[in-house]
């Protein structure tokens, strides 16, 4: 049989449309090239496939996982994005950097919003049983600001859910401040965390935790317990920022600043054109 003959007999099976998802993405974020959401919008349409995309994005990626964001927990942010709980992403670990941090909106990001948020650590592996104080004890926290980077374009507010999950929830950075030991505060001012968010001094947003599913904590047990429901584990050493206290505005250049009550450190992000 020639080759001619043997390629006729070969059926070409074309790769799921899933799949080509997970391709698009990964091409999107390493060349800076944004999709059209359009063109996307109907490959996913439930959790689970969304999902297997975002696993698939990250082996694709090859990089040690740094963490985790959790998004949509707030009612206002579920509502927009028309879900009934929140969803997650996984992040690399060399997108989780130490503040002051210096970005940049020609290399390093696409359409990036800023989020006020607080950051967990594991300090050990964290288990599906485990309750909102073995949590405090099991972990340290850090202020932080979270940089949300689509590789859609005008993705914000419109992008569908799915494809939030399928692009690793929108993981751009995240900036992280000193951490402390959870146990520095109780459970009852975990709920209590103010912050505001200046850019070049000037103050555009305010917020509190309690917009986190009522205690960032509680944030951090869901995701726990979805990570374990996909057979997955939250390991020591890895990181989660735990949701936004605010509704975000757009990441432009300058100096963004995020202040924070009991004692939390500043966090600073510098962002250049």
């Amino acid at each position: 049989m020639t080759m001619t003959e043997l390629k006729t007999k070969v059926k070409v099976v074309p790769a799921k449309q899933e799949d080509k998802l997970a391709q698009a993405l990964y091409h999107a974020y390493q060349e800076r090239q944004p999709l059209e959401m359009t063109e996307w919008e109907k490959v996913v349409s439930d959790d689970q496939t969304a999902y297997q995309v975002q696993d698939q994005l990250m082996e694709l990626k090859n990089q040690p996982l740094g963490g985790y964001k959790v998004s949509l927990t707030s009612q206002e942010t579920q509502d927009m994005f028309d879900s009934n709980e929140p969803l997650y992403g996984a992040q690399v670990q060399n997108h989780f950097v130490q503040s002051p941090a210096n970005l940049s909106l020609k290399s390093d990001l696409l359409d990036p919003l800023a989020e006020v948020e607080l950051v967990f650590k594991a300090k050990e592996d964290l288990q599906v049983t485990d309750s909102l104080e073995d949590l405090r004890r099991k972990t340290t926290v850090a202020a932080g600001v979270e940089v949300p980077d689509a590789r859609f374009t005008d993705w914000f507010p419109s992008l569908s859910k799915y494809l939030v999950m399928a692009d690793a929830a929108v993981g751009g950075f995240v900036v992280y401040g000193p951490e402390r030991e959870s146990t520095s505060l109780t459970v009852a001012e975990f709920e209590d965390v103010k912050a505001h968010l200046a850019h070049n001094g000037e103050v555009v947003a305010e917020g509190s935790s309690a917009e986190v599913l009522g205690n960032p904590l509680k944030s951090l047990q869901w995701l726990v317990k979805k990570l374990a429901a996909q057979g997955k584990t939250l390991h020591a050493g890895e990181r989660v920022s735990s949701g936004t206290f605010l509704l975000p505005p757009h990441l432009t250049e300058g100096t963004w600043t995020a202040s924070f009550n009991h004692d939390f450190a500043d966090v600073v992000v510098e962002v250049s054109k």
